[in-house]
């Protein structure tokens, strides 16, 4: 599943984009402390820095969310989210105020005495470096809208999952004297303001990689100029080394023997890591807050079966899981005698089009949207878990949103797609038989049920189905290597980045390549209206040029399902993307 961010720059992914409680002891059965909480999950861990486009999935975001070094809500900065998605302030890392609304200026001070995990003071200087990370700040180079590749010599230094859209600023933050605050000016109001977690990877860490010292890490920042695209410069070296090892340096295929790629801020640190089996976190022994977990470590099992999920569960080989939500999941836990939490995710699956190669073509494009048999999806996958379940008509709504969906439906025409019209897209095709591949997850039963729903319906049409699935489907997001993909994205539950993210030309997370000028502004008005009525009049917009646009389709809002066999008292359901772990830090282990 990929992450939708909630503030820009800040992907809780995973990333981006999606919280936890407060630290109230858990009721329910008797707690003990020490011992081994051990959880399934669905996908696999791959990558300590899910804020970019390529590790910008579920499980990594979990575990940056655990340990605090996600550059987005979570354990180890400023905010997190509650159970009802609102934000909750951690006030034992630091605080943060509105000091004036005009211009929009914010003021982020961290609390005094904090560390990382390696015992380095946790300072402004590490705030700094997250901005200019997630702000785009240096950036000066101009991106093609259709390829995203850039077209004027300039340089993009890092590659975001989410957007730096609205994080416009009148002027360099203002560092206060003891290095613990940091201040922002905004040009124009923001409206994810208070989603801005400027707290992510450690600076002392990419100033060491980039072969300066922090302090000179520091000084360079703010002795480099704005990016300018109309005036492109050479890259600065030492900037350009700490990006390039951003932007892929945390990705693993085995436990690191670099240390400082585990170092964490949250109550949670990575100690151990199985490549496709499983994630060990333990205790941050530098951790000064109150979220400290009663138990020792947390293990992450990484099991794609559902079914599979559910006999670990049965047999004490784990405590809790997160499967994918299917009838068949439901009855064997029922069977198992599991305590099952479920309810709507914030997620859902989508048929996305390529623009460019055979959909470059906008009749094309149509016709392939005309084949796609939603509602027989929604009844094979769906509607066994959630009889009440609708097909899904809007890009950005979900039927969760209430009249904001029902508005937005009546306004974008998706719901004409409901049924296959096979004589429809013969029409539009005109005796043409396009070949289009199709990229989807070849180890989740729902997309595999979706592809081939989808093959068998569009060959009707004359389409020839290519079969382009891959268990590594996540890495080829973006690749070219396909026209069309079947995936999800799940939210974080507060925030507006999502926009930019996916929508916008050369967005972290547009993977399809879509780009449409008017839609681009209405995007950017987006980030800097905060006029709630406004606001949603502007995402309708969206929602209706996309779907004129025929940029693809969505299937359906996600059901969400945990369970657990008793062992471990806490678990409750989030709809989130952080999933089953958002309130990991109050579990206890049944006495």
């Amino acid at each position: 599943m990929r992450a939708l961010t909630a503030g820009a720059g800040v992907a809780v992914a995973a990333l981006a984009l999606a919280g936890c409680t407060t630290t109230a002891t858990p009721e329910g059965g008797a707690s003990s402390t020490g011992g081994t909480v051990t959880i399934a999950t669905t996908n696999a861990f791959t990558s300590f820095n899910g804020d970019t486009p390529e590790a910008n999935l579920d499980t990594n975001g979990m575990v940056g969310y655990l340990t605090g070094v996600s550059g987005g809500l979570g354990l180890g900065g400023f905010q997190r989210l509650d159970k009802d998605f609102s934000v909750l302030d951690n006030t034992d890392f630091g605080t943060y105020e509105t000091v004036s609304e005009d211009p929009l200026t914010v003021k982020y001070t961290i609390n005094e005495g904090l560390t990382w995990s390696d015992g380095e003071p946790i300072n402004a200087d590490d705030m700094l470096v997250n901005w200019a990370i997630n702000s785009g700040y240096f950036d000066d180079a101009k991106l093609d809208p259709a390829t995203s590749e850039v077209t004027n010599g300039g340089t993009q230094y890092f590659s975001l999952a989410g957007s730096t859209a609205g994080l416009d600023t009148t002027a360099f933050p203002t560092i206060s004297d003891d290095n613990m605050s940091m201040t922002l000016v905004y040009s124009k109001p923001f409206v994810d303001y208070e989603l801005v977690n400027p707290i992510g990877k450690p600076a002392h860490v990419l100033a060491e990689k980039a072969g300066v010292s922090e302090s000179e890490f520091v000084d360079l920042l703010k002795s480099l100029p704005e990016g300018n695209p109309d005036a492109p410069v050479a890259p600065n070296a030492t900037l350009k080394a700490a990006a390039d090892f951003w932007n892929t340096g945390y990705d693993v295929t085995a436990m690191p023997t670099d240390q400082s790629l585990l170092v964490a801020s949250g109550p949670f640190i990575v100690t151990d890591f199985t490549p496709e089996q499983s994630i060990t976190l333990g205790k941050n022994p530098n951790y000064k807050g109150e979220m400290s977990p009663a138990y020792d470590q947390l293990i992450i099992r990484f099991i794609g079966d559902s079914n599979a999920q559910v006999t670990a569960l049965q047999n004490g080989e784990v405590q809790a899981i997160q499967p994918q939500a299917s009838a068949d999941t439901l009855t064997a836990l029922e069977n198992a005698n599991a305590t099952v939490h479920s309810g709507s995710q914030l997620a859902y699956d989508h048929v996305d089009l390529t623009f460019g190669g055979v959909f470059a073509d906008a009749n094309v494009r149509e016709a392939f949207l005309k084949t796609i048999p939603r509602q027989q999806i929604l009844d094979s996958i769906i509607k066994p878990v959630n009889p009440d379940a609708e097909v899904l008509n809007s890009q950005i709504f979900l039927p969760t949103d209430g009249d904001q969906y029902t508005t937005a439906v009546s306004s974008s025409g998706y719901d004409a797609f409901t049924e296959p019209d096979i004589e429809g897209a013969k029409a539009l095709l005109n005796g043409a038989t396009p070949t289009v591949r199709i990229l989807y997850n070849t180890n989740n039963p729902n997309r595999v049920d979706s592809f081939r729903a989808i093959q068998q319906s569009a060959q009707q049409a004359g389409f020839v189905i290519e079969d382009a699935g891959s268990p590594d489907w996540s890495k080829l997001l973006g690749s070219g290597s396909y026209d069309a993909s079947i995936f999800g994205w799940v939210s974080p539950g507060a925030g507006n980045a999502a926009l930019p993210q996916i929508f916008k030309s050369g967005g972290g997370g547009n993977y399809n390549n879509y780009s449409n000028s008017a839609v681009d502004t209405l995007v950017d008005e987006t980030q800097v209206t905060v006029d709630t009525t406004k606001l949603a009049d502007l995402k309708v917009q969206i929602d209706t040029a996309t779907a004129k646009d025929f940029y693809g389709l969505p299937l359906f809002q996600s059901p969400g399902l945990f369970a657990d066999n008793g062992s471990v008292t806490g678990v409750d359901y989030f709809g989130g993307q952080t999933g089953i772990v958002w309130n990991a830090q109050e579990w206890t282990l049944a006495g």
